[in-house]
């Protein structure tokens, strides 16, 4: 097979940032993408649903002209939320799902829920409603090594969570473990999970062998290449469970090539050349559809794009820029260490 057509896939996990970084990254993702689920985590978060409706007109302000992508608002967790203000905010069509960030887990994410109890309202509101909640999986606790923080968030919080509150509709968003496939697999239809492009690529070596390389540092960190593998088998699967949520995650190379670099890969720009790649190396290139343009919208409830989108496979390798130049500063683009040959057609 070398060229392949599906409905145009949209990201169900992506950063834009805000200001002169959303101006300068927002065309990488209107490119190929129709919709995405836009994280919350700015400085100061997004919390209420003025302060969504605010951001998303920033967002449709930065739109290149013609550009047709539809940004997907949520909400920041926090132990102040209002359910009241979340069950308007989902009700207006405006907030499509409310991300969970354990506080101190990620980037900006220091406002996030310690005392799981204090969100029980806004949780069992959400299970009501149908609104998802979109979970960053990791515990932060200081004696759990940091490849072993996924694993104990399902254990211990993200299973009593679900369990405590029947029917709360869960997306596991950028699983990197296979205990986080074996956990999705076991539930029923209230659970999604959604998985990266670049941990489908890169395992752990691919950050510390050579030397330490910040352009592939992320959280959750990359783990073992069993992992790795068990996310290639299961996003290529057709499995519904799973779907694309990029995490592609913009900072400008000063913040990530420094002592304490910033964690995130940006691969908003190469996603879906990467993605065929990777299907087609699987043998799986026929589940790329699923996985990319259908799971994602069936979950959220949502249809499927009637505009499409055209990989082909040629002889010569796709190429890209090294780095996207913003007003903020530039921003180094994934690069998966290997040629790849598919290109999206325009």
């Amino acid at each position: 097979m070398t060229q392949i057509t599906l409905p145009r896939p949209d990201d169900w996990h992506l950063h834009l940032r805000d200001g002169a970084m959303l101006q300068g990254i927002l065309p990488e993702s209107t490119h190929h993408f129709a919709r995405a689920i836009v994280m919350p985590n700015l400085v100061p978060p997004v919390v209420t649903a003025a302060e969504a409706t605010a951001y998303r007109d920033r967002i449709l302000a930065a739109l290149p002209e013609g550009a047709a992508f539809t940004p997907l608002m949520t909400l920041y967790l926090t132990e102040a939320t209002d359910p009241a203000d979340v069950r308007a905010a989902a009700e207006s069509g405006l907030v499509k799902a409310v991300k969970l960030y354990p506080a101190g887990a990620t980037t900006n994410s220091n406002a996030g829920v310690r005392d799981f109890d204090k969100v029980r309202g806004v949780l069992e509101m959400m299970a009501e409603i149908g609104l998802p909640l979109c979970v960053h999986g990791e515990v932060v606790t200081p004696e759990v090594d940091i490849f072993d923080r996924e694993a104990v968030f399902i254990d211990t919080v993200l299973d009593p969570i679900r369990r405590a509150t029947p029917g709360l509709r869960v997306v596991m968003e950028h699983i990197t473990t296979k205990d986080g496939v074996d956990y999705a697999r076991s539930q029923d239809d209230t659970l999604g999970a959604t998985i990266t492009t670049h941990h489908l690529i890169i395992n752990r070596n691919h950050i510390l062998v050579g030397g330490i390389k910040p352009h592939y540092y992320c959280l959750p960190v990359a783990k073992r290449e069993l992992h790795r593998l068990a996310l290639r088998e299961a996003a290529t699967s057709g499995d519904p469970r799973f779907f694309i949520g990029t995490d592609s995650a913009p900072h400008i190379d000063d913040l990530k090539e420094n002592a304490c670099g910033c964690a995130g890969c940006f691969t908003a720009t190469n996603t879906m050349q990467l993605l065929a790649h990777v299907f087609e190396e699987e043998g799986k290139l026929q589940n790329l559809e699923a996985f990319a343009s259908r799971n994602g919208p069936a979950f959220y409830r949502m249809p499927v794009n009637e505009e499409t989108l055209t990989l082909i496979k040629t002889d010569t390798p796709a190429a890209w820029p090294d780095k996207i130049i913003t007003g903020a500063g530039p921003v180094t683009v994934f690069n998966p260490g290997f040629p790849v040959y598919w290109h999206v057609k325009n």
